[in-house]
């Protein structure tokens, strides 16, 4: 199969563009920080971009740039009035004579300005590096090291203790053995008494927090109880031959069993829920991260919802002029293709923020403009809606609407949401009213919460309870829901 020169072209000029298109729909999917952390990245490779400082963007140095520029000459008001292209087929000749000829316009005060910082530069750069430093968090210590912390003050033969070690690092997020004791001492490769592994593992199983170094859940509720512990005998036979009919809340079956009373049997299972089967996940919890809201939703004069960005951390960008002199200055061609380049790539760049910014804000007020009755009256007033929708008020694939919104949050007058949290399905009520999906799970919920907890309802006993609220709802559409949200089984849900 060959190909004409046309189209030759046109492939040639859609393969330049793909990673201008993917750097696009990169840009347009980060969240605040990370696009503040991509611009800092940018800044540190490209020579030629610069971030504007605020003292540029005052309203003085704007007047003094606008009397300046009208006492300028003609040739001069074309060259700035010209905008700047970057990847054209004409290999941008074009705009760089033109940054040429606005280099020969800038006085050699403004070309030394661009290529050294300002104090007021340095000092943000140090500011925000500060500010920085001073949010990382500190790294957590490990369950492992924790252990092994507490190993050392034991005293016990080297073999133990290094067997001990050997033991903690085979230890899993919970705290737990995953294999049995012979099997790890098999695979230890030096050698080793059974004696002087058990007495390794009672050590560790010793330490803190209790219950870690055990090999299954029922050695991990024992070590846990005290010797004084209140029903410690109850707790002891609960634990070792009832914890799964604990589990589906068969509180007559143990009764019959065992010969406990119910009071018995619910008294020691208030004291069973302060243990900890996980005692080792305390260790993994991931430091909470600020949320910084990407869209903020504001009432105009009119009382209508607007919505504005936030561009705290997107601060304006420029292309260096500084390195537009060295084009006029620097003559050899590695150099100016070199900052051919680099001006190229910051081009894009500035090009993909302001898109971002532009796609997000539209995005998001057609989102807005969608669930008004939400803000005006609070969650159960949402409306289904598909990015299909939004998509189609916008004018963009729906895929463009779903990188708009991934990660990002919009703080409105009825607090701080994900923009995802607007989209979803829903049904039709018997009058034929659309209802999203979120109101039908408040709405289970809100039924559950009422019910007698002595004669819990079925789930179907829960879809005629919706039924009479209007929702004609399938059994496995209710399951699915009170699975999802984590809502016993009625039998789970019975108080006895």
């Amino acid at each position: 199969m060959h190909l004409n020169i046309s189209q030759q072209m046109k492939l040639g000029q859609q393969m330049k563009l793909a990673p201008r298109m993917i750097q696009s729909m990169e840009i347009l999917q980060l969240p605040l920080q990370a696009l503040e952390e991509r611009i800092d990245q940018e800044l540190a490779e490209n020579v030629c971009l610069e971030r504007i400082s605020d003292n540029e963007n005052t309203p003085e140095t704007e007047s003094e740039q606008m009397r300046e520029q009208a006492n300028s000459d003609s040739n001069s008001h074309e060259i700035d009035e010209k905008e700047m292209v970057a990847g054209s087929e004409q290999n941008n000749e074009s705009d760089f004579e033109r940054l040429l000829e606005m280099a020969e316009q800038w006085p050699e005060d403004n070309v030394t300005s661009a290529t050294k910082p300002s104090s007021n530069r340095v000092s943000e750069d140090i500011e925000r590096n500060n500010d920085a430093v001073a949010n990382i968090t500190e790294r957590q210590q490990t369950i492992n090291e924790y252990l092994i912390e507490q190993f050392h003050y034991f005293s016990c033969s080297p073999e133990v203790k290094e067997f001990g070690e050997y033991l903690i690092q085979n230890l899993d997020h919970n705290g737990r053995l995953q294999s049995s004791l012979p099997e790890i001492v098999q695979v230890y490769g030096q050698k080793i008494t059974q004696e002087e592994a058990e007495t390794a593992l009672s050590l560790i199983q010793k330490c803190d927090p209790p219950g870690v170094g055990a090999r299954d859940l029922q050695e991990c509720l024992l070590l846990q109880l005290k010797p004084d512990a209140p029903y410690r005998d109850v707790l002891v036979t609960l634990i070792t031959a009832h914890l799964d009919d604990l589990g589906q809340n068969r509180l007559p079956v143990i009764q019959r069993k065992t010969g406990y009373s119910i009071d018995m049997i619910k008294n020691a299972m208030s004291y069973l829920r302060y243990l900890d089967p996980f005692p080792g996940r305390g260790f993994e919890s991931e430091p909470v991260l600020k949320v910084t809201p990407d869209v903020f939703v504001k009432l105009d004069k009119d009382g209508k919802y607007v919505v504005e960005l936030e561009n705290e951390y997107t601060p304006p960008l420029r292309i260096s002029r500084g390195y537009a002199q060295m084009l006029r200055n620097k003559a050899d061609d590695q150099t100016k293709e070199y900052i051919k380049k680099k001006i190229d790539a910051a081009k894009w760049l500035i090009e993909a923020i302001e898109q971002r910014h532009s796609t997000l804000k539209r995005v998001a007020q057609a989102i807005v403009d969608f669930q008004t009755e939400f803000l005006d009256n609070g969650p159960e007033f949402i409306v289904p809606l598909k990015m299909q929708q939004i998509a189609d008020v916008v004018g963009v694939h729906v895929t463009t609407v779903s990188r708009a919104v991934d990660d990002k949050w919009i703080q409105t007058p009825r607090g701080l949401y994900p923009l995802k949290r607007f989209f979803g399905g829903g049904t039709k009520t018997s009058d034929g009213e659309d209802v999203a999906w979120g109101i039908i799970r408040l709405k289970l919920k809100e039924i559950i919460d009422g019910e007698d907890k002595n004669k819990p309802l079925s789930d179907d006993a829960l879809v005629d309870a919706l039924s009479k609220e209007g929702y004609n709802l399938a059994r496995r559409t209710v399951t699915k829901y009170r699975k999802a949200m984590n809502i016993p089984s009625s039998r789970q849900r019975r108080e006895y």
